[in-house]
């Protein structure tokens, strides 16, 4: 007699992953990574405790996952508004005017997760994450500039690396003043007069580049 040796199928999840993650995201944008339990991201996920352990892990892992997941959304759509314009200013404007848009988005919390929320997490993989992210978007928009040296919008002498760390501290800066509750409206000015700023020839702020 053959015995049938095929395993039966596993019961499909009842839960998307992504989705499960974007809620805990919620969960420690709320609370803060210190002050979230298990049974907090229980029920703000939507999962039981043996599917967390089993599909997500511990919270420190489920923190880094649901991190990550944010960034990258976060980082495509950052990348999108700095790239798709064709003109630098407005390049610079709309990375600028993103951060605020995203940091003062209707239904979510004022802020961003990986400004507001991580740097307070004392975990040595959680900030070489979030220095990789910075060094990633100050990349990008040093990318964009050279982009516009090349295009002839900006001179050859342009200071693209000193003008990429401003524009993204910039962007923190305004993020931040978002979560203390300062007007979209505001923020909206102050982005387009900072994307001004930054714009400027090297002779403008020689006294600030040395």
């Amino acid at each position: 007699m053959i015995q049938n040796t095929t395993r039966p199928v596993g019961r499909p999840r009842s839960f998307d992953e992504t989705g499960a993650l974007e809620k805990a995201t919620q969960v420690f944008w709320s609370k803060g990574f210190d002050g979230v339990t298990i049974d907090d991201l229980v029920a703000g996920m939507g999962v039981g405790r043996p599917s967390l352990y089993a599909v997500f892990g511990d919270k420190r892992t489920i923190f880094l996952r649901a991190l990550k997941v944010y960034a990258e959304r976060k980082g495509a759509l950052a990348a999108k508004a700095l790239l798709s314009p064709p003109g630098v200013r407005d390049s610079i404007t709309g990375f600028l005017r993103y951060a605020v848009e995203s940091a003062t988005a209707k239904g979510s919390a004022r802020g961003c997760l990986l400004i507001c929320v991580a740097p307070l997490v004392d975990d040595p993989e959680v900030r070489q994450y979030l220095q990789n992210a910075a060094a990633g978007g100050t990349a990008l928009v040093e990318g964009r500039f050279r982009d516009a040296i090349s295009a002839g919008e900006l001179p050859s002498d342009f200071p693209l690396e000193t003008r990429a760390t401003q524009v993204t501290d910039l962007a923190r800066g305004l993020t931040m003043r978002a979560q203390m509750g300062t007007p979209r409206r505001t923020l909206l000015k102050d982005a387009q007069e900072a994307a001004d700023l930054v714009l400027q020839p090297r002779r403008a702020n020689a006294g600030l580049e040395n």
